[in-house]
């Protein structure tokens, strides 16, 4: 069936390692448009982190923020949000501390940690070009946060911490690397399927009829929703296999190079 629905990851899919948008990239999203095939992205970033694609993208349609957890429109009005159960979060950040592993919790609409100078709080900044808050404690927030993530450069021992923290939390929340050096946890039952699932029901298109573009693990949900899963070539090999077409890494214009050969060429 011909393609109705397009929805995207955003970093280390719709932008490049340094986090632009290609003309390549802004260009497909066009054509999406002039064939009227809609478009939107799912991103674990906050919502604020989303507003430098509106304008670029032309974006008309909900976005997915915290890995489709957060539902916001194009000027950031909050449609649907959830939250991390208090217990979840707690055994998060206690994890997160036996291993070294920094944290930072979204709550209160606010990016909130402790060490404004820690690893990737830069690469962070420049990403949702916003700020964080800095406060001494961050207990307090964790009955109320939409994410906390767990940041290290140690990527091996992120990764080792995903999976046992995975298995101790189960289904009281999702948890997921964004990027091998961010692990996200985020509320349960509200990933990025999830969300694509909600925009095609809303917008009367089959799941035959989406396209969805990732390099992570937390969107092979999207490709479950979608008739046409496409992993980028940055993607981990796990990925790529739940993947129904592997396209060119991001730093070569994979997601426009996807969207010409699968999606207005089929």
């Amino acid at each position: 069936m011909p393609v109705r629905l397009v929805v995207s990851d955003v970093d280390g899919t719709l932008v490049t390692p340094d986090k632009r948008l290609t003309p390549a990239t802004i260009a497909a999203v066009g054509r999406l448009r002039e064939r009227g095939i809609a478009f939107t992205v799912a991103s674990s970033r906050p919502p604020i982190g989303l507003r430098p694609l509106v304008a670029a993208l032309g974006l008309t349609l909900p976005m997915g923020a915290f890995n489709g957890s957060t539902v916001a429109t194009p000027d950031l009005a909050v449609l649907a949000e959830a939250q991390v159960p208090e217990a979840a979060a707690r055994i998060a950040a206690a994890r997160f501390a036996e291993r070294g592993i920094d944290l930072w919790v979204f709550a209160d609409g606010a990016w909130l940690l402790r060490d404004p100078e820690a690893p990737y709080t830069d690469l962070e900044r420049r990403t949702i070009q916003a700020g964080p808050r800095v406060v001494p404690d961050l207990a307090p927030f964790l009955g109320r946060a939409a994410k906390l993530v767990g940041v290290s450069r140690d990527e091996a021992g992120l990764a080792a911490c995903e999976a046992a923290l995975a298995a101790e939390l189960g289904d009281r929340a999702a948890v997921h690397r964004s990027q091998p050096y961010y692990l996200d946890v985020t509320p349960p039952g509200a990933d990025k399927g999830r969300f694509v699932g909600r925009i095609r029901r809303e917008l009367g298109i089959a799941r035959e009829e989406v396209a969805t573009l990732g390099d992570m693990a937390n969107d092979v949900a999207m490709f479950a929703e979608s008739g046409l899963g496409i992993a980028m070539g940055n993607a981990a090999d796990g990925v790529k296999r739940a993947a129904t077409m592997v396209t060119a890494a991001n730093d070569a214009d994979g997601f426009a190079q996807a969207i010409e050969r699968y999606v207005l060429a089929g």
